[in-house]
């Protein structure tokens, strides 16, 4: 039976939940949980490095979407893509560089815009009942 791994995003009054994929990088930082780091903003994503060193994955890409939940392997870096970034030429947001997609918010992804650089941001398992 496939279990699916959910986490809880989370800084101040702010807290989102999020499905991480089935993916060999998603588990590696599913299994570090939790995390406390320091936010770091580009445009409308959210960045903090994280002790994972993993090259991408096949499907790798720049091009991803609001609410997707990225790992950046240049920066050892959680990515949660909100909005624009500098490289967007749309309204979609577009990564610095090939990212694999680790997972996706299931909770309002615009409630994470409020978050500034240097804001505390914690990522945990959620627990199911």
């Amino acid at each position: 039976m496939d279990v699916k791994k959910h986490i809880i995003i989370s800084s101040g009054e702010v807290s989102v939940t999020a499905q991480m994929n089935d993916t060999d990088t998603a588990a590696a930082i599913y299994e570090l949980l939790p995390l406390e780091r320091t936010v770091n903003r580009w445009g409308d994503e959210l960045h903090f490095a994280v002790p994972v060193f993993i090259e991408p994955e096949q499907d790798a890409t720049e091009f991803v979407e609001v609410g997707d939940l990225g790992y950046w392997p240049v920066g050892d870096s959680f990515c949660i893509f909100c909005g624009k970034t500098p490289y967007s030429i749309d309204d979609r947001p577009r990564a610095c560089g090939p990212v694999t997609v680790i997972g996706r918010i299931t909770g309002d992804v615009d409630a994470l815009t409020t978050l500034h650089k240097g804001d505390n941001i914690r990522i945990e398992h959620k627990q199911d009942h």
